[in-house]
């Protein structure tokens, strides 16, 4: 491997542990504080679907900025947005204003449409046939950052009783400067990242491609189930069903772990196996996850269930990467980029706000079941894409 490309995935991987360390506090407690500062209890959810809009909406500024002004600039510009997002949250508990609460998560949540390029950053320091190894490189970071989040609740309800999330956000402002002066040691990648010298296409006709279908059906299908169900997992789990936070916590430290361990193999499995045939596996793991969900609400029924729904949305989101990187030409790369996660995060906005409106009004078990008709769609689009692939193979 490049040298260069060494450093940067090595900077890139730290960043990515910070920030998924931020987004696992807010998505742990969001509920919660939601729930505690919201007029009504329907809205509980609301300052993590925020988070999830924020997200969608930052997606197509964050590819142009970095067009515009280069991956590092772009990157900047995202923890800037972050550490003002964790200051307003901060500022929100201390006023208990909902409204202000509201507006912290959905900066917190643009600052990840920037980070979300932590993974195409990577894939353009490596040579092709490595953009899977770089990928779940880049997510290994994940891990980290899923450790470290309960370890910073439960040290901020210790260090404040009266306030224990408050400190929470102080901590994660200091997060996200560090990020920072890492991001100021990023350099432009030269490793398979030239502009081609074929012309670039229309969006239309890169995104009409059966390859580009399924690689973003793939994201959406992934990022939005696995969205929907861990936004309301901590609302059943503490509000409905009475578990306490620590016990919430230690099961989304759980599925976020489970959400990225799996890479330490899965660019091995899509070698193997092939990508079609990943994208499967994922869709059968996640439809695994709705069915230990329904069968009742003990904690072992909720670890199970977010542990497979986080390995389920790893090999569709992984493979679903991967896939999309072969559907474009490098001069074409930001346009294709933005319009998937546009999608992607699209699809777990609304995916995340309803969460809440679905869990209160019909409950835990009517909510995993709503998942089931996107899984149906995942599955019939990959046999639609190898019927195709089989058929423009030429016969032996």
């Amino acid at each position: 491997m490049h040298p260069l490309a060494n450093r940067n995935l090595l900077l890139l991987f730290g960043c990515q542990v910070i920030f998924v360390a931020g987004t696992v506090v807010l998505v742990t407690i969001g509920g919660i504080v939601g729930h505690s500062l919201a007029p009504s209890p329907s809205l509980a959810t609301l300052p993590v679907a925020l988070m999830v809009v924020g997200t969608a909406l930052a997606t197509i500024p964050a590819a142009l900025s970095m067009q515009r002004w280069g991956r590092k600039s772009g990157f900047l510009l995202g923890a800037s947005l972050a550490a003002l997002g964790a200051f307003a949250a901060d500022r929100a508990l201390a006023g208990e204003s909902f409204v202000l609460f509201c507006a912290a998560t959905g900066s917190i949540g643009a600052s990840l449409g920037f980070s979300q390029h932590f993974r195409f950053a990577a894939a353009e320091s490596v040579n092709s046939d490595k953009v899977s190894f770089a990928v779940s490189f880049i997510l290994m970071g994940s891990i980290l950052g899923a450790f470290a989040a309960p370890e910073i609740i439960a040290f901020s309800a210790a260090a404040e009783d009266g306030s224990p999330y408050g400190l929470v956000f102080r901590i994660t402002i200091i997060g996200y400067a560090l990020a920072a002066v890492l991001f100021l040691g990023l350099q432009k990648s030269n490793v398979d990242n030239e502009i081609s010298a074929e012309p670039a296409r229309g969006t239309a006709t890169i995104v009409r491609q059966p390859i580009f279908v399924v690689a973003a059906l793939a994201g959406m299908v992934g990022q939005g189930a696995m969205t929907y169900v861990m936004t309301a997992t901590p609302i059943s789990m503490n509000i409905s069903d009475g578990f306490s936070i620590l016990e919430t916590s230690e099961v989304i430290r759980a599925h976020v772990i489970a959400m990225y361990l799996p890479s330490l193999v899965t660019p091995f499995l899509i070698a193997r196996f092939g990508l079609i045939t990943m994208m499967a596996a994922g869709v059968v793991i996640t439809a695994l996850t709705l069915g230990i969900g329904m069968l009742g609400h003990h904690l072992l029924h909720y670890w199970w269930a977010l542990v497979l729904l986080g390995v389920g949305w790893n090999f569709l989101f992984v493979s679903g990467t991967t896939m999309l990187t072969q559907a474009y030409r490098p001069s074409e790369r930001f346009r294709a980029q933005a319009v998937n996660d546009f999608g992607v995060f699209g699809v777990s906005a609304a995916a995340s706000l309803l969460a809440g409106s679905v869990l209160h009004a019909l409950g835990w078990t009517m909510l995993l079941i709503s998942v089931i008709p996107a899984l149906t769609i995942m599955a019939l689009s990959l046999l639609w894409l190898a019927r195709r692939q089989t058929a423009s193979q030429p016969a032996a």
